[in-house]
């Protein structure tokens, strides 16, 4: 039986309709535009594709949204000075300084000096360490893991006692999404293993799981006698293996491939995400979803 696909573009969709009314409603009764900027530093394409990415959702939902870009040798202190000055603005509610920033910037300085109140990427040691505790102290969880959630939720696998297994540990995905379901919450008080380049028999982990999470950056490093019939199956990597040729438009777009061998996985698992359209939608959604909440905080 073939797996059913998960696509993050239609559930980032639904989400996005459900922000749109939020924002209305913080329009009519509060007067307030969700305020969200954008910190580019230099011109790297990835990065400022991402970033024009991000603007043109918060436009088409209504934010109030700024894009404030950088020339790349801006100095660490003049860095600094323009986060303080979003701090202090009270028309803003998130801000986020796109990465990678040029080497002559220390990024934990910059992104430490974010107030924890407007850190929408979840990435201030505070909000890592609400995330720990858990519960009502959760600001933002971070965009990726907190997509990854929805996701296994909106897909109507139940992840109460469920057994799942996190493949890679890294601060932005592994970690934050391994603590997110074990909580006592919604959509967790899962049972949680998280597995890792110095695992042994990583294979043996990874078939007891009735949720599989790949985030290790490898392109098809999980096989799929690795996979529990009818798990749920999130591709977390997006790994360019190559170029084609485009049939719309003719131009050279990269080959995207995913951590798991997708079209094996698919004939053994119950649910799985495609690479791309599946994880990756979810990401700016999630960064949408926290600038309303940090707006619906300030409005008290």
């Amino acid at each position: 039986m073939t797996a059913k696909i998960i696509s993050g573009t239609e559930i980032a969709a639904q989400i996005r309709e459900e922000l749109k009314t939020a924002v209305e409603e913080l329009k009519q009764r509060h007067g307030v535009m969700p305020g969200l900027v954008t910190i580019l530093a230099g011109d790297n394409p990835a990065s400022v594709s991402y970033v024009t990415a991000k603007q043109k959702t918060a436009h088409e939902l209504g934010f109030h949204s700024v894009q404030d870009s950088q020339p790349g040798d801006i100095s660490q202190e003049k860095l600094l000075c323009l986060i303080e000055g979003y701090n202090r603005d009270p028309s803003i509610h998130g801000i986020l300084v796109q990465l990678p920033l040029p080497g002559h910037i220390d990024e934990s300085a910059v992104l430490n000096a974010i107030d924890p109140d407007k850190d929408v990427d979840g990435f201030h040691p505070v909000n890592v360490g609400r995330l720990m505790i858990g519960g009502d102290q959760v600001k933002f969880p971070p965009c990726t893991p907190a997509g990854i959630q929805e996701l296994i939720v909106r897909s109507g696998f139940e992840t109460s006692g469920a057994e799942v297994v996190v493949v890679g540990r890294s601060n932005i995905v592994g970690k934050p999404i391994a603590n997110m379901l074990l909580q006592k919450a919604r959509g967790a008080n899962a049972t949680v293993t998280v597995v890792h380049t110095r695992t042994k028999e990583m294979e043996r982990h990874c078939r007891r799981a009735d949720i599989l999470i790949v985030a290790a950056g490898v392109p098809g490093l999980v096989k799929p006698e690795w996979i529990k019939p009818g798990a749920c199956v999130i591709d977390v990597g997006v790994n360019r293996v190559g170029e084609k040729i485009s049939e719309k438009t003719g131009k050279k777009i990269a080959i995207l491939k995913g951590d798991v061998d997708f079209e094996a996985a698919r004939e053994i698992a119950g649910a799985i995400t495609p690479v791309p359209g599946g994880v990756g939608p979810m990401t700016i959604t999630m960064l949408m979803k926290n600038t309303v909440r940090a707006a619906q905080i300030a409005c008290g």
